[in-house]
């Protein structure tokens, strides 16, 4: 599997599709290590560590810009290729799940996760906890994601700070992506019957900003 993978790095290396070859590579030589751990594939694996770290001069950074009232820009459309099947440990930092549907916003990226490719066993939240009349509703809604995922194999770690600010989501194969208002990009629906209600590709966004690294090309927090 990881020999394919890195062929099919190649390809995509050659094609000039560097973003694509970009997340090839770095699975491919993840499941390389995993089976060679020190034997004489040693030097092939250095080989394409060395390719990747090549992109963009050792950096990698990707900027996507929503622009007010845009649509097509669900979940899915953003997150979907860095969810390769080595994913299993997802890191997700966001002051506002909070109100009921920001709460609805996690729960959506949770069912993303929860629906593969990637194989998520663990899911890290940080918020802040809501200190006026939404508090207790807040908590029940947690927990009832919290278990909801339990049935489904996934744990779900809460934890709560009153000065987190920065707003990002890391996964455990190195990519991390910002995003300028967190999960609670879309507008508000018109009605609970229109076009969008479900389908966030269908939902107007408010303006923001999404910056996508690769955490072996960023300093470490």
């Amino acid at each position: 599997a990881g020999a394919d993978t890195v062929k099919r790095a190649v390809e995509l290396d050659l094609a000039s599709r560097f973003q694509e070859s970009l997340v090839c590579y770095q699975e491919g030589i993840d499941l390389l290590l995993q089976v060679v751990k020190g034997t004489v594939c040693q030097p092939f694996t250095a080989a394409v560590e060395a390719r990747l770290l090549s992109f963009s001069d050792g950096k990698y950074h990707k900027q996507i810009r929503i622009e007010e009232n845009a649509t097509g820009f669900g979940y899915e459309k953003l997150f979907q290729e860095y969810l390769t099947e080595i994913v299993s440990e997802v890191w997700v930092e966001d002051p506002y799940i909070r109100h009921v549907h920001q709460l609805y916003n996690f729960l959506r990226f949770c069912e993303m996760l929860v629906k593969g490719p990637c194989k998520v066993k663990t899911i890290h939240l940080l918020t802040s906890c809501d200190e006026g009349s939404g508090r207790n509703q807040q908590i029940s809604g947690l927990e009832e994601i919290q278990q909801s995922l339990r049935n489904y194999g996934v744990t779900l770690n809460i934890a709560f700070s009153s000065s987190i600010h920065d707003r990002e989501i890391r996964f455990n194969n190195g990519w991390m992506i910002k995003i300028g208002r967190g999960l609670d990009y879309f507008k508000k629906p018109q009605g609970r019957f229109s076009i969008g209600y479900c389908d966030f590709d269908l939902r107007p966004c408010h303006e923001t900003t999404v910056d996508v690294f690769h955490t072996k090309h960023t300093k470490k927090m």
